[in-house]
């Protein structure tokens, strides 16, 4: 609710000893006592309801049962790209985990406080100091673990940029080898492909169309991963286009109508394929970034995309069109682009590739695929390019 009442109940029961802790999430937690029994008062949100229900709750119990609290397991791992975090706060961050070439590598998740999926998908929680600003990528940092060392093995890092085909592929690879586990990391194309250089991440997906030879994906590989071993594997040619109100009750036409004052805009985060191609069209339309209200209005995903536009947030928002036909928005086609997925030697040359590659081929997985609309798989599985 919009007030917290908690405190005020356990101080006519009994006293509260400390209101609020230096943690994130968490950080509106309360400890205090009732004759002689101890009275928490939990936070709302759900995933700082789990974090303080394991720093507080769990322990106090195990106390009065006479146990030792129970001490996580931890492993090393190395971070996949940079955390920004308060002064002053010890932050938990949820990650996802992977083996890549021999060494743990640490995915960050969604940092929101009401991100339940985030809890659900966590194989460990990584502890940003109080005294700290945040991590840098590829730092060595501890992790608590939220599954077994086996898991991580058998886990597929995904970095790059966002399609809704990967929670299919991952959905498809568990049901048919419910060991295997494939984590995605939405940190857009380039950033992707620098964790493929870094040894990050097995595979990254990418949607980066050059602007002088019109060719997608191999130029930025020749360029950014000369002295990289990879290979480049389709996984579909999708519908990108503007995504917009159902019945266009502003009346958008195309991309020209971000000049408009009356429209509101979504973006997509720096180093995205999608905010690449923006960048591209608005330039050929002669519309200043500065010019466009909403453009420094960051998303992730083309889901955050869409549910913006459909919570009003934004008046339109560029994005694919299976996004769009999820919430029920309508949409502008502009262009249809190949996504494909960048696969670092060692993976690509091991059973799990092969595995992945059955699937990119079976049926249920494209039928699923064909069913969210705006997809083309005519060169799913298809080998485009390789310097292995």
């Amino acid at each position: 609710g919009s007030k917290d009442y908690t405190v005020h109940v356990i101080e006519q029961v009994g006293e509260v000893l400390v209101h609020g802790v230096g943690i994130r999430p968490g950080k509106p937690v309360i400890l205090g006592a009732a004759q002689n029994i101890p009275v928490l008062g939990i936070p709302g949100y759900p995933v700082s309801a789990h974090l303080t229900l394991q720093l507080f709750v769990r322990p106090i119990l195990s106390r009065m049962m006479g146990q030792a609290p129970p001490i996580p397991e931890k492993t090393k791992a190395r971070l996949a790209r940079r955390i920004v975090s308060p002064l002053g706060m010890e932050e938990f961050v949820r990650v996802r985990l992977g083996e890549v070439k021999g060494q743990v590598v640490a995915l960050p998740m969604g940092r929101g406080a009401g991100n339940v999926s985030s809890l659900v998908k966590a194989d460990g929680i990584l502890r940003v100091p109080r005294l700290s600003q945040g991590l840098e990528a590829d730092e060595e940092v501890e992790v608590e673990l939220l599954c077994s060392k086996q898991q991580i093995q058998k886990t597929i890092l995904v970095a790059g940029s966002h399609d809704l085909t990967l929670d299919i592929l991952a959905d498809c690879l568990g049901r048919s080898w419910p060991e295997l586990r494939l984590a995605s990391a939405h940190v857009g194309s380039t950033a992707g492909l620098t964790a493929i250089k870094r040894g990050q991440a097995h595979l990254a997906g990418c949607h980066l169309l050059d602007e002088e030879t019109g060719e997608y994906n191999i130029p930025y590989l020749q360029r950014l991963l000369p002295d990289v071993p990879v290979a480049l594997v389709n996984l579909a040619y999708r519908q990108q286009g503007i995504i917009i109100q159902p019945g266009n009750p502003k009346d958008i036409q195309g991309l020209e109508d971000l000049a408009r004052p009356d429209i509101q805009f979504v973006n997509r985060q720096r180093g995205a394929g999608t905010r690449l191609l923006l960048d591209l069209k608005i330039k050929e339309l002669g519309i200043d970034p500065r010019s466009i209200n909403g453009y420094e209005r960051e998303e992730f995903t083309h889901m955050a995309v869409a549910a913006a536009v459909a919570n009003g947030v934004a008046h339109m928002g560029l994005g694919i069109y299976s996004a769009a036909n999820a919430l029920g928005l309508d949409f502008i086609p502009l262009a249809k682009e190949r996504y494909d997925l960048v696969v670092e030697q060692e993976f690509f040359q091991s059973e799990l590739m092969e595995r992945l590659l059955m699937i990119l081929r079976s049926p249920r997985f494209q039928e699923t695929v064909l069913e969210l609309g705006g997809y083309d798989l005519s060169d799913c599985g298809r080998l485009l390019y390789s310097t292995i």
